[in-house]
This record gives structure tokens, sequence and C-alpha cells, in this order.
């Protein structure tokens, strides 16, 4: 198993451009994988060499934050590897989401007050948006980029200090997520139903841009959005006669506006209400009531296609639960269209996963590269287990590295042991790191007392 391992790494550091990077990567994915508390840059260090952890700590800082080797390039290797056990022959979905990841302070690139899905509110964060490639079996995230807010984007000095690369433009996370969907379609990453939900699903201009790269859709909206019902849709442009521009706006019938997906939900007869089951969860079978209705979404005046409008309001509820648009095909059954909408929990299983056993929101430094490459490395250590569990007919689970004891000298840096005696008249004193990001700490393997 463990030239498995050795040999997915080296595959990795090939695309690294110089070889003294490659023992960087193997003993960061390695240190990753460890079942240690915390997987900042100086607890790995003190992990993989624990003799010599300030050399150690200084080399790896250095591969992490400084050295200039492209994440696209080793995730499109995580990719190539884990890619052909997903079973995509059966279907393919690529998820949009963004994550965010809570932080201290104002200096860590990207850095602001913002809406973080961790905490469930506004709060100091960084915010990264991702491309997962998923499938039945699991689920990867195959580009992933930090969103800047303008407030950031509009500050030469902050930016550079932060190292955001000087060519780097503001850009909305629907921006980013296209942008990604756009890469992944020139890379020839295998086509899947694109799934995301109301924050880049509510926007006609994304859905439009799907669709114009012929990508289906299955997309979370808000209650607001407005459709027409196909009888009360406006009518087409008639062919225009003679010389002048080609009409193209719809003629709208003043006594049939469109209405909201909330209304048309409230509107719908007892019998047009399903009870469909999407899979196995944790306490038993996951299900509720649907109802789909074929829909033309009410954007501008512009012709749209028809779509599945996909609403969930389950059993004793007040009001209906969520909404979808979906562009599948008009004979979808039910079932697939529930399936299919459902398939985004893939990527909130990745992210719990990535934070809480790879370390995903525990890196310390604060530019742009170090976080970037972070990232790609707990990608690349989950890629790897999950290419195990898939792969393997055997089905044992994939013995991780353990984590060689510390010695008794060891104390990290700030540690009270360390501390000089006005330590305390530090106002950039860092909180302590052992419990940040840690919703349940006795759960996880635990540093000796007094380390990080």
């Amino acid at each position: 198993m463990e030239s498995e391992l050795d040999r997915y790494l080296e595959r990795l550091a090939s695309v690294l451009g110089h070889a003294d990077r490659r023992a960087g990567l193997r003993d960061y994915c390695r240190g990753l994988m460890l079942p240690i508390h915390r997987k900042s840059v100086e607890p790995l260090a003190a992990h993989i060499e624990p003799q010599r952890v300030r050399a150690k700590h200084q080399s790896l800082h250095h591969f992490v934050a400084k050295s200039a080797w492209s994440d696209a390039a080793v995730l499109r290797e995580v990719r190539a590897v884990v890619q052909p056990v997903l079973g995509l022959e059966h279907g393919a979905y690529w998820i949009i989401d963004d994550t965010g990841l809570p932080k201290q302070g104002r200096h860590s690139v990207g850095v602001a007050r913002q809406y973080c899905g961790q905490l469930g509110k506004t709060e100091n964060c960084q915010v990264a948006v991702s491309l997962s490639l998923a499938s039945d079996a699991g689920s990867l995230p195959i580009q992933w980029r930090l969103y800047l807010p303008e407030t950031w984007t509009s500050d030469p000095a902050r930016r550079a200090k932060a190292g955001v690369p000087e060519t780097l433009a503001f850009a909305t996370k629907t921006d980013i997520a296209l942008a990604q969907v756009e890469q992944a379609l020139a890379e020839g990453v295998p086509r899947g139903v694109v799934l995301a939900d109301p924050a880049y699903g509510d926007s006609a201009a994304f859905r439009d841009r799907l669709s114009e790269w012929g990508l289906s859709y299955a997309v979370g909206v808000r209650a607001a959005t407005a459709v027409w019902l196909p009888d009360s849709a406006p009518a087409m442009p008639a062919p225009g006669a003679g010389r002048g521009r080609a009409r193209t706006r719809l003629h709208r019938n003043p006594e049939q506006p469109p209405v909201s997906l909330k209304e048309l939900a409230q509107s719908l007869p007892e019998h047009a209400w399903q009870t469909v089951a999407w899979r196995e969860g944790t306490n038993g079978t996951l299900q509720s009531r649907f109802a789909a209705v074929r829909v033309q979404a009410a954007h501008g005046g512009t012709p749209r296609a028809q779509e599945w409008a996909l609403i969930e309001w389950p059993e004793g509820d007040a009001e209906p639960l969520k909404y979808f648009l979906c562009s599948l095909p008009a004979d979808t059954p039910l079932e697939r269209l529930v399936h299919v909408s459902k398939m985004r929990w893939r990527i909130e299983r990745d992210y719990r996963e990535l934070k809480q056993e790879f370390g995903l929101g525990q890196y310390e430094g604060r530019n742009w590269r170090g976080v970037h490459h972070h990232a790609t490395l707990c990608i690349a250590a989950y890629g790897f287990l999950l290419w195990q569990r898939l792969s393997r007919s055997d089905k044992k689970k994939f013995a991780r590295p353990q984590a060689p004891v510390l010695p008794e000298s060891y104390r990290p840096r700030g540690s009270r042991a360390n501390a000089t005696a006005c330590a305390g008249l530090d106002c950039h004193a860092a909180a302590d790191a052992g419990t940040t990001n840690c919703p349940h700490p006795a759960s996880l393997p635990m540093l000796r007392a007094g380390e990080e």
C-alpha cells in the first residue's frame, strides 16, 4: 500500500517543474494524512522530522508559500488518477459551490466580513469557489480559487503585500464558476449535469451560458423566480416583413402575467405531489414530497426554452422548502429529476472531510500562492484516499501514515514555554490555534500537552 502512495505522489511531483520540489510535495501530502490535531506548516514539519523541526518548517514553508509551481497542473494529475474509477459512464455531474474559511484579522488574502457557510452567518472569513467532478460513487474538487472582494481588488498596496497577481481583476463568484466550467471544457473533462445552489442558479446569465456550452443543469433558484406555464407563455414574435431589424421580443398577454415559483407551488393540486426517496442517509432513507412542472423562465423579453421547475414541499410544512430549474429532457421521470438535483450533497461531504481530516482551513499563511498551494495539496491527499476507496477490490480501509512521537523538548512557536516575559503585551499575539475551526476536538487525535 505504501508503494501505491509513493507512486501516486511521484506522479504528482513530476509536474512541479523542479526536482527539488518533489520532497516538499511528498512530505506535505503525507503530513496532511497524519492523524494530528493541527495541519498548518509547523505541526506538519514537527511530525515529519521531529529532530529537525526548524529546518523542515523552513523548507515546507518555502514549498507551499513561495515556490512557483502550478496548482492547475497538480489538480489535473489528481483528476487523471481518480477520474477512471468514478464510474462516470453511469452518470456525471459538475458541482459548483463555495466554502468559507473563518479567519482572524484582516491581512490573510481575501479575508473580509462575508457570509460563511461553515458558521451559517456573516463573519470574518475567506471564501473559495470550486468545481467538483462527481458520480454516484464519489466526487473530487478539480478546480479551486479564492474569491477576492472588491475591497481587496481595489487596494494595490494590500494586493501587493499578499502576492495577488497583478493581472487579477475583480470577479464575482458566478464569474469565477463560469471560468472554471470553461476551463474544464477546454481540458476535455467528461461532461456532466451542472449542479449549483441559488447563489448561482438564480442568475439567468449563468444558466444561459451553460446552455450555450451545451451543458444541462439542475440548479437551485429562489421562491420569487418568475416563470410562465406552457398555456400562458407569451407568443413568439411574428416574422418581420420587408426591411428593418427582425423582431425578437416576446408578445406578452397582460391578462396572463408570469407567476413566482412559490405561487406556482401553492396553485398545484394535491395529486401533483409525490413522495420520492433519493438515497440512504445516516439515519435512514431520505425522502420528501416533490412536484415537477414544465415552465419557461420569465427573464427579460427574449424567448427561452421550456425546462423543468422542480419543487420540494415536505409533508406538514407550511410552505415549500426548495426550488430548482432543470434543463433535463421533457421525458425525464420525477425520480430522476430528484436524484440529479439532490446530488449536491457530495460537495458538502467533500468539504467536511477536507476541513476536518485534511486541514483545509488550517493554513496560517497570508499570501495568495500559499493559500492555493495548501488547498491543492489537501485535495491531492484527499484524492488519493478516494482513489483507494473506489479502486480496491477488497474494500479494506487504507492504513494512513502514523505520526511519529515528538521529542520532549519540542515546543511550538508561540507556546507559553517559549514566550518572553512581555509576551502578554504583544498586541499581535495570535489566538489559540488549537481550537480554531475544530468543532469536535475531542473526536480527533490530539497533540501532546503544550503543543499547537
